[in-house]
């Protein structure tokens, strides 16, 4: 597989995002306009199709080892992380006093997508670098701030976070590791934790493991949870690495996919000398790591954009070359003519475009929204996150299977490349919260928790957006689709979603969710034409109408029939005995 990123796509929605939010009156941003950011993206694309994109299969194929209890990376990940890290990768959107480059999250957006698209197995610790030093610049002491960021900045540290327990999933209030205060300070951690991504590995000097812990007299669940940094080699004042904070792997899970990125299982004091510092106060552990879940949320729905193009790139190549059947003429012809393949293939676009301006969206709204503190724009990103890590991820699973039947038996067989999309993309669904666990947060504590205002403030603006092109012949139907999907979950809003009994509701949180992200999309496919300069290339702005015609067509009446589910008296789910 052959990656290249969508660069005049995402040209046109970064500038779109911009200007839409405008950040170029923010003072906090100037200088940072769109000129500088496709110089950005060039330089990337060059390295992500360059570097990255030929270890991606190397990655998959080799997987990484546990060999006397150290972990080794495939061939080539050393060198390709020096070259990250030297190019000053790592800290792209983070802090210039640290040694980032401080650019703001809209260029940073699609930066990412590319590094996912060449590479999702490698570079998943960028995320972790990004999240874990927001925590550390949000909540921990200056001295922490001084040892650690100027090496996780420059890559010459690693982030690893670490909340799963062998016997405490996503229940986070279950967790038993320990934390015992010393004299001086610090506290001695023991426990165990699993799944933790780059939790240990052969690129960096030292990784600082951001723990989830209790003290001994800590409340009882989530309310008693504390945030450690537990160096894997202890840290001395001058911010030089010590000895060994018997922080062990003791092993790497072996996946469905993702075979390069080391997934492992940590134990923490097995010699009762592992050494963690307190980040922020005591008990108030989980408020700091949301910092953390938050990026890798928005994380994980770039991830299944970063999917869903690599597997149309894929996918369209081979639909061009592949010959098979004949057309009304009897000419023999590529599978590209066939009306089937066609639909696939414009299925995976446009949701692929539209989930990415969703994206940029979210991406610029967090700029704006760090230099005021408007309430109803941090309500609209708190909104859309859940349905974009959801929906993206579920979406991109879908368009994996679509990638497998374009090629039809080949892609069945590992020499294509395409099956390691689909093994790759299923995790996306799962980690950092499952679907169902982001449509719970989308409907109880985003929906309900401000009596859906945040939700009327985004209806209202789609309905404006639909409005504005009710004149055009081409889009008129679409947008009288998604008014229609509009007033029904303004109908469902007080008639069901804030009034129903919570059971019920969790039953059908799933597909409201499902029913939002189609939503969304279809918006920002309309907004995209409504925002299109005079001057757009008109090969390029018809496809665009084509893309809303065809979310108009085929992809808003599912989000239709999932509130039809919403809306229903029952499920069935209380009354079946399993």
């Amino acid at each position: 597989m052959t990656y290249q990123a969508p660069y005049k796509d995402m040209q046109l929605l970064v500038a779109q995002a911009y200007q839409q939010h405008g950040l170029d009156k923010l003072e906090l941003l100037e200088g940072f306009d769109t000129d500088l950011a496709n110089a950005v993206m060039e330089e990337a694309a060059k390295f992500a199709s360059g570097v990255l994109a030929p270890l991606n299969q190397v990655g998959d194929v080799q997987g990484c080892r546990f060999e006397e209890g150290k972990v080794i990376t495939p061939d080539g990940w050393k060198d390709a992380y020096r070259q990250f890290s030297e190019s000053g990768w790592i800290g792209l959107a983070l802090p210039e006093t640290f040694g980032g480059q401080g650019l703001p999250k809209y260029i940073a957006q699609p930066v990412n997508e590319m590094w996912l698209s060449a590479n999702l197995a490698f570079v998943m610790f960028q995320a972790l670098a990004q999240g874990g030093s927001e925590i550390l610049l949000k909540f921990a002491s200056e001295s922490l701030q001084a040892r650690y960021l100027p090496n996780i900045v420059s890559g010459a540290w690693s982030v690893a976070m670490a909340l799963t327990e062998p016997n405490a999933g996503s229940d986070l209030g279950a967790l038993t590791t320990k934390a015992l205060a010393q004299d001086d300070g610090t506290y001695k951690i023991k426990g165990q934790k699993i799944f933790i991504t780059y939790g240990d590995h052969d690129l960096t000097d030292n990784i600082a493991h951001l723990v989830m812990a209790r003290t001994p007299d800590a409340p009882a669940g989530s309310r008693g949870i504390s945030l450690f940094i537990v160096p894997k080699y202890r840290v001395n004042p001058d911010g030089s690495i010590g000895g060994f904070n018997d922080v062990c792997c003791t092993g790497i899970e072996h996946k469905m996919g993702l075979h390069g990125s080391p997934t492992c299982s940590i134990s923490y004091g097995e010699k009762d000398e592992c050494v963690g510092e307190l980040v922020g106060e005591l008990n108030q552990g989980l408020i700091a790591m949301f910092v953390l879940m938050n990026e890798a949320r928005l994380s994980c729905g770039l991830q299944g954009v970063a999917l869903g193009e690599l597997g149309y790139q894929s996918a369209l190549e081979y639909a061009k070359e592949r010959t098979q059947g004949t057309n009304e003429k009897g000419e023999r012809v590529a599978i590209i003519e066939h009306p089937d393949v066609k639909r696939m293939l414009l299925d995976m676009r446009s949701e692929t475009f539209a989930l990415r301006s969703l994206g940029y969206q979210i991406a610029a709204q967090i700029d704006l929204a760090d230099s005021n503190q408007n309430t109803a724009l941090h309500a609209r990103i708190a909104l859309l996150t859940p349905i974009f890590k959801a929906f993206a991820t579920e979406r991109a699973n879908v368009m994996a299977g679509q990638v497998v039947q374009v090629f039809g038996g080949m892609g069945f067989v590992e020499e294509t490349g395409v099956a390691q999309i689909m093994r790759d993309a299923r995790i996306t669904t799962i980690y950092e919260g499952t679907t169902g666990i982001q449509a719970r947060d989308l409907l109880m504590r985003k929906v309900r928790g401000d009596q859906g205002l945040a939700l009327k403030a985004l209806l209202c603006e789609i309905d404006d957006q639909a409005a504005k092109v009710e004149a055009n012949s081409a889009l008129s139907k679409t947008a009288e689709e998604i008014c229609h999907v509009v007033v029904k979950i303004r109908s469902l809003l007080d008639k069901a979603l804030l009034g129903q009994e919570e059971d019920f509701l969790l039953g059908v949180s799933v597909p409201f969710l499902d029913a939002m992200g189609t939503l969304c999309c279809a918006w920002q496919l309309m907004n995209t034409v409504v925002l299109a300069d005079d001057d757009i290339d008109d090969g390029y702005y018809q496809n665009l109408i084509a893309m809303v015609q065809f979310y108009g067509a085929f992809r808003l009446p599912t989000a239709m029939a999932a509130l039809q589910t919403v809306e229903s008296k029952s499920l069935g789910l209380q009354e079946y005995v399993f």
